[in-house]
């Protein structure tokens, strides 16, 4: 027995997976981690997997990273944690100095969370109360997108609208307006990103000006739905979005966990529409990928609706046991720092160029529908029919072909459904970007080779599909 094998069958006695059918390891072979190193990922037998999805989008600057090693154990022999409720610490006070610092004017109060889900449930939870302290208790309601995803505890899955993680919960959910995505892969032949972004933005302006009075706020994800399949729209939304908001006195929540720091091509996705969100939820690429922190950046308006005398019961009395920890402040300073000291935002636009020109032959490929990209983020989408935009159907899991050819190339691409996309730790190389389009273009070739073959029953849902 190998030791990979010894070490799958030891957690497969006990452990429970995330985002994991189980039973799908009795044929899909689990893969252990011993290390990792820059890009890479090492199994217990030796074998190398490019990490090409940044180990669920967190890791920007390789694993094991020298500089945020060292700022980690350099903490860890002062302070491991201390409750952030009537306590502080060096670390929490400076990364906060720095987020304020570093992001859109206006945005001068940051409050910690565990992860970015429970971030979400922040700002939801803070713009709902803000309105209830100045006396406008009828805004209780939030707006969100069509094919959106915000995290996957209860208040985080109510604004989120991927039917595999929310429609067995929908007992569970809030009541929230859904408005059509943006969503540029659905624009007609001929029209523009941004022409259809502004077309689009008219439900949004519909549904705002009819229920304003009962919505606190609107939340987003600014320029590409993750989980939603890498769907991406153009920045004159965010634009208008901002101005509705303003207009019709609602609070706009910016959710760049997965696409904050770098992801787009600016260091915040909202930078490129100009605008300050009333709440900026951070999380993953935070730490670079160390350690489990989120952040939600506020105003000061909205600050100061919680500040008083105790006895009037204003104050935001929500908390997490880690919050604000010491060590992953510490992984998030040497992050900050590499983005700093090596213009990384620059530096990336080479990368950015070279996935580029390495994918774009897929888009001639008779089973790609698009290969479509904003910033460090590429995606190419498999379809059965390239004239209609047909999916395959979800029961075929044709991505599962491309993670499986993938691991045995020695790369992790972890689909999508149907859509296979780059988001890589920006320490890659262009060779090894070149690398992943030659996996990625073989893995389709076999994905796409044989018809479709599963008969699907009346009534089945069409939009489900393997997460990523």
């Amino acid at each position: 027995m190998s030791l990979n094998d010894s070490w799958m069958q030891r957690d497969l006695s006990v452990l429970w997976h995330p985002c994991t059918q189980m039973k799908d390891h009795e044929q899909l072979p689990l893969i252990p981690i011993r290390r990792g190193e820059g890009v890479w990922l090492e199994d217990f037998d030796g074998k190398r997997y490019l990490d090409a999805v940044s180990s669920w989008w967190v890791n920007v600057f390789g694993h094991a990273n020298p500089r945020i090693n060292q700022r980690i154990k350099d903490q860890l022999d002062q302070l491991e944690h201390v409750m952030l409720a009537g306590f502080s610490h060096q670390p929490v006070v400076e990364l906060s100095e720095r987020l304020v610092q570093i992001t859109p004017a206006g945005l001068q109060r940051v409050f910690y969370t565990d992860n970015g889900s429970t971030g979400i449930e922040v700002a939801l939870k803070m713009s709902f109360h803000y309105w209830r302290n100045i006396g406008r208790a009828n805004k209780q309601r939030f707006v969100t997108l069509t094919n959106s995803y915000h995290g996957e505890t209860v208040a985080a899955m109510s604004v989120g609208d991927v039917a595999l993680f929310t429609d067995t919960y929908k007992p569970l959910l809030l009541d929230t307006f859904k408005v059509p995505s943006p969503d540029c892969y659905l624009r007609p032949d001929g029209v523009t990103w941004e022409d259809h972004s502004r077309h689009m933005f008219q439900h949004m302006e519909q549904t705002l000006a009819e229920h304003h009075d009962q919505i606190a706020a609107v939340i987003v994800e600014p320029l590409i739905q993750g989980a939603g399949g890498m769907r991406m729209y153009h920045p004159i939304y965010l634009k208008l979005l901002r101005e509705a908001c303003d207009r019709y006195d609602i609070h706009l929540i910016h959710d760049e966990i997965a696409v904050g720091f770098g992801r787009t091509g600016t260091m915040f996705a909202c930078e490129q529409a100009g605008i300050t969100p009333d709440f900026l939820c951070l999380s993953k690429a935070l730490t670079g990928g160390y350690l489990p922190m989120a952040a939600v950046l506020t105003t000061e308006t909205l600050y100061q609706a919680f500040y008083d005398d105790y006895s009037t019961l204003r104050a935001f009395l929500h908390s997490h046991t880690y919050t604000g920890n010491p060590l992953a402040c510490a992984a998030a300073l040497a992050t900050l720092d590499i983005f700093e000291q090596d213009a990384v935002i620059e530096a990336n636009k080479v990368l950015v160029a070279r996935m580029a020109t390495a994918t774009a032959h897929l888009r001639d490929h008779p089973n790609v529908s698009e290969v479509r990209q904003t910033g460090m983020a590429v995606a190419i989408e498999m379809v059965q029919d390239k004239s209609s935009k047909t999916a395959y159907p979800w029961q075929e899991r044709r991505g599962l072909k491309v993670y499986q050819h993938a691991l045995q190339r020695g790369a992790l691409l972890r689909p999508l459904g149907g859509v296979v996309y780059f988001l890589p730790p920006y320490t890659i190389t262009e060779e090894q970007i070149d690398f992943l389009a030659e996996v990625a273009t073989e893995g389709i070739d076999i994905a796409t080779r044989t018809a479709v073959s599963v008969p699907v029953a009346p009534g089945a849902p069409s939009e489900f599909r393997d997460p990523g």
